[in-house]
């Protein structure tokens, strides 16, 4: 059985609207501090992010010690956030328990949401290990990497230009951090058994959402308790990867919500829509430029496009991969197939590397051919971040957007308050770099290359394997999103599912 405690561990006016939302007040239980006889036994989950977001992925899990043994504090996952302001300024909120106490991070994979803040969590003393695939471990520094420099290089921009509301703007972390982070990287191949703290048993399962990311299965020996985390879940159809594997028999699953909503369209039928803008576009002398998420995604959209030129469905035009983490990525990329990786299809091991790698594909390295690519003409841009918030995407944005002739292609979720989100619903112009830009270029959307399970889906990975969990935790969604899931769940499946509020604490 499961038992919650819904109003322990928060702040007196936690159900009170706030920009900056901080779990634990002076007064309130912390996990370190409260005091074992408010519970019976048992292992306790509290939900620091990905609460009321779909970003900043950070659970806690603490196992209560057996017979007075040694006991353990991990995090899965350990994000950062992203989207408007009043959720990114989640990231500089001091952290609620004492870095140093935690034992361990478990990471589903390298997307920055998911990973992006353990250099913070290096900064602040943490220095245990840091648990995750293979393939997510050698992306991981990738991304990390990528991070501090860009943190670094937008905090000197803004203190250069003046923008910033703080007179030294400083980043949340730096290269230094970065790269700390990275020597606690260990890799645990998919389906081995290890043991995070004392007490748990813990396992990753392919998840098919990016190469790497996987499931989380955290099994309380000594109680015969299971929980699952979903972290991201990839979709049946993947170009590249093999589908989720299924969840073992669990007690409680905490499910992610990204598109827990709504379902996604005929593939086909986007693919479609997809070469017919390009198309235009492309007639007309303009650019299309794709924000895309560096990994995975980009890797996907080149699949597409060769497969689109292959049966001359769009022009043959110069496509420009213009992102150093994207690129990178991309030979992590080429290497699995290379090596026949088995989380990959059969389809794209026997293609071979020229499944993603197109002959007409160039590679923007430097600024300097960043830039030039802001002078338009009839090309493919591919650029980072895939919702348009930051990276090199922002400077095209800003100078593209002004031509009617150009095109914007957004191809993933667009998080409320980002750029992306603001064009998808037809701002007229939007801030980059603290100037407005007007919008005269075409926007479009294409859901084709989502590799967020839809709500069919998430519910199918869920009952894919019996008997159901007791009690269902949604997490990673907007709250429309979440809540909906969580109704779905509640009538057609007769199981408890709940969405958790931030710095909620439940016992399993």
């Amino acid at each position: 059985m499961f038992e919650q405690n819904r109003t322990l561990d928060r702040t007196p006016d936690s159900r009170q609207p706030h920009d900056r939302l901080s779990p634990w007040s002076a007064d309130a239980a912390r996990p370190d501090t409260a005091p074992a006889t408010c519970y019976t036994r048992g292992v306790f989950l509290t939900f620091l992010g990905a609460t009321g977001t779909v970003t900043g992925s950070r659970t806690l899990v603490e196992p209560e010690p057996v017979d007075g043994g040694a006991g353990g504090r991990l995090l899965v996952d350990c994000g950062m956030f992203q989207g408007p302001r009043d959720v990114r300024s989640r990231n500089w909120d001091p952290f609620p328990l004492d870095p140093s106490t935690l034992t361990c991070v478990i990471l589903t994979h390298a997307h920055l949401d998911h990973c992006g803040f353990v250099p913070a969590l290096v900064r602040e003393g943490f220095d245990g290990p840091v648990y995750c695939s293979p393939n997510t471990a050698a992306l991981v520094p990738i991304i990390l990497r990528d991070s501090a420099r860009l943190q670094e290089e937008d905090t000197a921009w803004a203190r250069k230009k003046g923008f910033s509301r703080h007179a030294d703007p400083q980043p949340l972390y730096g290269s230094e951090d970065a790269e700390r982070a990275i020597t606690m990287l260990r890799p645990v191949e998919f389906g081995d058994a290890f043991t995070p703290v004392p007490g748990l048993t813990a396992r990753l399962e392919v998840s098919g959402h990016i190469l790497g990311s996987s499931t989380v299965t955290l099994t309380d020996e000594s109680r015969q308790r299971t929980v699952v985390f979903s972290g991201d879940l990839g979709r049946g159809n993947h170009p590249l990867l093999d589908p989720p594997t299924p969840p073992c028999a669990a007690d409680a699953v905490v499910l992610e919500s990204t598109y827990g909503n709504r379902d996604h369209g005929d593939v086909d039928a986007e693919i479609d829509e997809m070469a017919a803008v390009i198309t235009r576009t492309l007639k007309r002398g303009g650019t299309v430029v794709i924000p895309a998420f560096a990994v995975d995604r980009t890797e996907v959209l080149l699949q597409a496009l060769r497969r689109l030129q292959d049966q001359q469905r769009i022009p043959v035009a110069p496509i420009h991969a213009d992102s150093p983490m994207a690129l990178a990525a991309l030979r992590v990329y080429l290497d699995a197939i290379r090596n026949e990786d088995p989380e990959l299809t059969s389809a794209v091991i026997a293609h071979g590397t020229d499944a993603i790698d197109l002959p007409n594909l160039h590679e923007a390295t430097t600024p300097e051919q960043s830039m030039a690519l802001d002078g338009g003409g009839a090309r493919i841009i591919v650029s980072a971040s895939g919702m348009g918030s930051g990276g090199r995407v922002t400077h095209h944005l800003k100078a593209l957007l002004p031509d009617r002739d150009n095109c914007v292609l957004l191809v993933g979720y667009q998080a409320v308050g980002t750029p992306g989100r603001m064009l998808l619903d037809g701002a007229h112009e939007i801030k980059i770099h603290g100037e407005y830009v007007p919008v005269r270029a075409e926007i479009a959307e294409i859901e084709a290359f989502s590799v967020h399970a839809d709500a069919d889906e998430l519910l199918a990975w869920l009952t894919s394997c019996g008997p159901l969990p007791t009690q269902v935790f949604i997490n990673h969604g907007e709250p429309e999103a979440s809540a909906a899931l969580a109704e779905r769940i509640r009538r057609e499946l007769d199981i408890a599912a709940v969405v958790p509020d931030v710095g909620e604490r439940v016992r399993v």
